[in-house]
């Protein structure tokens, strides 16, 4: 039985959590759409200089590595 690409993400994301949160941020799971998954960062991340870096060199190379049909990652603003 394939898996559910949304689990996958959210249990990746579970994993990259703490490292965010140790410089005083956090992540949260916003949608996953036609292959692009959505996330918002908080806390600390939020008007980061270095949110370009993390969003691509962290956290999209993770999810792009460990769940099957992720093909983007976008940052969503908040609301």
């Amino acid at each position: 039985m394939p898996r559910d690409p949304i689990a996958d993400i959210k249990e990746t994301i579970e994993k990259i959590r703490p490292f965010i949160q140790m410089d005083g941020g956090d992540i949260e799971f916003v949608k996953f759409e036609g292959g692009t998954v959505f996330i918002r960062l908080l806390g600390a991340c939020v008007g980061c200089g270095l949110i370009d870096i993390t969003l691509r060199d962290g956290i999209e190379k993770i999810l792009l590595e460990e769940v099957p049909g992720v093909i983007d990652v976008q940052l969503e603003e908040q609301t």
